[in-house]
């Protein structure tokens, strides 16, 4: 059974560049037309898809890591700016409508 071990290994990576060109769009298909790179894949079962995985299309850095192009994606509550001024104006917005209650309602002279 052992045996078999290298020959499932090499049919499933063909298959799951297979099927990864096949997903590519087009504009993401780097060097050759997707085309050529199915054929690839497909005859030269051992080195296509390595190629494939590793030359054929565009990767994309993951989403939380950071770029030195500065955008961040993901930000945690606590470091974001945003979010610490809505929690800033919501508490000055209970603070003002507390005292607004505190407030007697009629013109009082003193």
């Amino acid at each position: 059974m052992l045996r078999y071990l290298p020959l499932i290994l090499i049919l499933a990576l063909t298959i799951y560049a297979f099927i990864d060109c096949l997903n590519t769009p087009e504009e993401e298909v780097k060097h050759l037309p997707k085309v050529v790179w199915v054929l690839i894949i497909l005859i030269f079962t051992i080195v296509g898809p390595v190629v494939w995985l590793v030359a054929g299309k565009q990767r994309h850095a993951a989403s939380g890591s950071r770029s030195a192009g500065g955008s961040r994606g993901w930000v945690a509550p606590d470091d974001n700016p945003d979010f610490l001024r809505s929690l800033k104006d919501e508490k000055q917005n209970e603070h003002n409508e507390h005292n607004d209650k505190k407030k007697p309602d009629g013109d009082e002279k003193p």
